[in-house]
């Protein structure tokens, strides 16, 4: 019985290492890997337009909103 269960715990210990290789190998894998860098540039890009829209509607909204008012009272 104790000789199986040392069998069990060499196994489980086996499976541990396997698993801790396989991750340093995709980590380094992908520290290796420069095709992901375009599309976080584009991510950024995309954000600060983004940012700069959000920020310009802000800024211009409440004249926009005064406008339409004063056209809906007059209609």
């Amino acid at each position: 019985m104790a000789a199986h269960f040392g069998k069990f715990v060499r196994l489980a210990r086996l499976r541990r290492e396997l698993r801790k290789r396989a991750t340093v190998r995709l980590l380094a894998r992908a520290l290796r890997d420069e095709h992901g860098g375009e599309v976080l540039e584009y991510a950024i890009v995309a954000g600060l337009i983004v940012v700069g829209a959000i920020g310009a509607v802000s800024c211009v909204g409440a004249k926009v909103l005064a406008r339409w008012n004063s056209l809906n009272s007059s209609l």
